[in-house]
């Protein structure tokens, strides 16, 4: 859903943020803010992308099809990215699909506009090979994280990247989607949460998430979660 373009404000994408004020200038006019309720599909796996987003307080899942048919997340993108960067990579369709996981606004640019105005000159471009780097670097990550770490500390470690994109501590998740996402069964989820509540890290109800303690969910969570934020920083510097 489209909404009404409000007056010139501090951009709170972290990617946008990063470019000097006349690159920004320049590429505003083709920038659209956006809602992006709950679940809403950017976009399906093999389908044309007609229009990358940059997060500012939604968080977006990439997701893959497993071979029963279900959805499993393979990366996650909040404010400090963009969504569909496969059109960057001169590729118009991706094997994942693009749901969103937290609901919130984000800038959209249609992707053949996005395509004339980025080119290897840009300091868009330079931005987005950096965090191309990154994205790939917590894909392979998340990926060995999933086969060599617990459930508990898969779900710290999610539940903390996941805070990172967002204003704040609270952010609706149902256990439904909270299991689909880190490919597991929702028992196991409702175990994990129950022992995250009892030891005061997180409090969760009502299909309503809060983070109460995020250097105790760290220490619970496995090095997988410092390793990619530390990356993330590190080339957003």
């Amino acid at each position: 859903m489209s909404l009404p373009n409000p007056p010139p404000s501090p951009v709170e994408n972290r990617l946008l943020a990063a470019l000097p004020s006349e690159v920004k200038a320049r590429l505003e006019p083709n920038l659209e803010r956006v809602s992006l309720p709950f679940k809403e599909v950017l976009y399906e796996s093999r389908e044309l992308i007609k229009y990358i987003y940059f997060p500012i307080n939604a968080v977006v899942s990439m997701l893959t099809i497993v071979e029963d048919r279900t959805l499993a997340e393979v990366g996650l993108v909040g404010n400090e990215g963009m969504v569909g960067l496969s059109v960057f990579l001169r590729i118009e369709a991706t094997p994942f699909k693009a749901i969103v996981q937290v609901p919130g606004e984000g800038m959209r640019m249609k992707a053949d506009v996005f395509n004339d105005l980025v080119n290897p000159d840009s300091p868009l471009y330079s931005l987005l090979l950096r965090y191309t780097h990154t994205l790939m670097f917590q894909i392979s990550q998340s990926a060995a994280c999933n086969s060599h770490h617990s459930v508990e500390q898969r779900c710290c470690r999610w539940l903390l990247m996941t805070c990172d994109r967002v204003p704040s501590n609270q952010f609706p998740l149902t256990q439904e989607f909270f299991s689909q996402m880190l490919g597991v069964r929702r028992a196991s989820i409702t175990v994990v949460a129950g022992r995250l509540q009892k030891a005061e890290l997180i409090r969760y109800s009502r299909g309503q998430m809060t983070i109460l303690d995020s250097p105790g969910l760290e220490a619970v969570s496995c090095q997988c979660y410092r390793l990619v934020k530390e990356e993330e920083d590190r080339l957003q510097t």
